[in-house]
């Protein structure tokens, strides 16, 4: 079965730092993009940061500068260096692979991390 699991959320204070943890099982994770998804309570899920099975990387504007995905195939892992935090941030952050295949795409997703951002 596959399994995402988040880690490393908690609580923090604006300008603060945390590092998101995805590791995976179930898949084969080298050959899949990674992605963490935030979503607000009464806001819209939004694509955070995403990095390929290449290692090509995409941040939305709001984070760009300041957060830094990561992977590490040998751990079946992926990473989420949030730096100079803000209350905007503040969100349940998911975790989601994607595989692109000829016969068709397989996405999968974690449960969930709570971050809270104090102002």
């Amino acid at each position: 079965q596959v399994q995402l699991v988040e880690s490393g959320g908690g609580l923090v204070q604006t300008g603060g730092s945390l590092r998101l943890s995805c590791a995976a099982s179930g898949i084969i994770f080298s050959v899949n993009a990674m992605t963490w998804y935030r979503q607000a309570p009464g806001k819209q899920r939004e694509l955070v940061a995403s990095i390929t099975s290449g290692s090509s990387t995409n941040y939305a504007d709001s984070v760009k500068g300041r957060f830094t995905i990561s992977r590490d195939n040998a751990k079946n892992t992926v990473y989420l260096q949030m730096n100079s935090l803000k209350p905007e941030d503040t969100a349940v952050y998911y975790c989601n692979s994607h595989f692109r295949g000829v016969a068709g795409d397989y996405d999968y997703w974690g449960q969930g991390t709570q971050v809270t951002v104090s102002s």
